[in-house]
């Protein structure tokens, strides 16, 4: 029998399922003491973290933990993948907007100062990881946020832990990034894609099942506030370092890992038009909603049972 529970974590919420209702707090103690370590290692808004450390190293090569360097390099193989559409190297960007804090933090901010000069990313070659040592170099005002696939890496991760422990079909669903391990449930997982991950199971979206892989969604209108008047998102386009022109609000892709999936997600609201013409030549299915909530699927997204609103599309809440 399935069971689910929910928590917080990273900023986010973080829900966790098992096909073994027995074996789920032994899940969700997996899930939770992994993301500790993994927060104290990559988190941008903690001044004791690994990486505000490294940020903050004016480009001297630092040795850092197995865990970040594994995060480090998994960012420097989306963006190499994604030919620097999704970069690891936006955080001077990142704080240039206002997004300098805990997200909760910043929707409750009054930003009200103009913008300042926009920071586009240096790009990912400027980063030099010795994937042996460890060694982490930056070029001189480098700033790293390896935000959305370091959240995809943890989602995999945690849910090959849990499986592994629990000897059970696992799921795990962190702010919209879902992975799946071990045998899954008879008709596979439930999950309802909407715009928010937050949102209860009847949200406007569609309910899909997923039985290997991961899931992800990037959204234009979750983690957006203001600054000086004019709007702003967390999903920067490295090339002008400001938050990529919203042609689609929401992108859902399905994927190997949730890294892939959250790799090809995140590149197509970057992308904007383009985006469905490199999702169909990387082969991701995926479900693309504009904002007036048109809703393209491709590479044989599952049809039917589509009800996006006008506002309303990213992976939420299990459906049972």
């Amino acid at each position: 029998m399935i069971a689910s529970a929910a928590s917080r974590a990273l900023g986010t919420g973080i829900q966790v399922a098992v096909a073994d209702d027995a074996r789920l707090q032994v899940a969700m103690d997996v899930v939770m003491n992994w993301l500790a370590q993994f927060d104290l290692a990559a988190s941008r808004f903690r001044a004791d973290s690994e990486i505000s450390k490294l940020n903050a190293a004016g480009g001297a090569p630092t040795r850092v933990s197995p865990l970040l360097a594994r995060v480090i390099a998994v960012a420097l193989d989306v963006a190499a993948i994604t030919d620097g559409i999704v970069d690891p190297t936006v955080g001077a960007a990142m704080n240039t907007i206002g997004y300098d804090r805990d997200f909760d933090e910043v929707a409750h901010a009054e930003l009200r100062s103009a913008r300042a000069q926009p920071v586009p990313a240096p790009g990912w070659h400027s980063v030099r990881l010795d994937r042996n040592s460890g060694v982490v170099t930056l070029a001189p005002g480098v700033q790293l946020d390896v935000g959305s696939s370091a959240k995809a890496f943890a989602a995999d991760a945690t849910a090959e832990l849990a499986e592994r422990e629990v000897e059970a079909g696992v799921l795990v669903n962190l702010g919209g990034d879902i992975a799946v391990a071990g045998t899954p449930p008879e008709d596979g997982w439930r999950v309802r894609v909407t715009d928010d991950h937050a949102r209860t199971a009847d949200a406007a979206g569609q309910t899909i099942a997923i039985t290997a892989g991961g899931l992800a969604t990037s959204s234009t209108t979750v983690r957006a506030w203001s600054v000086a008047g004019a709007p702003m998102h967390h999903i920067v386009d490295p090339r002008t370092g400001l938050p990529a022109p919203v042609v689609w609000r929401t992108v859902s892709a399905t994927g190997p890992t949730c890294v892939a999936a959250n790799a090809a997600s995140t590149a197509a609201i970057v992308l904007g038009a383009g985006a469905p013409q490199w999702l169909r030549r990387h082969g991701f299915p995926a479900r693309l909603v504009a904002h007036d909530g048109r809703v393209l699927h491709l590479g044989g997204w599952p049809e039917g049972g589509d009800d996006a609103a006008p506002l309303g599309g990213a992976p939420g809440d299990l459906t049972e």
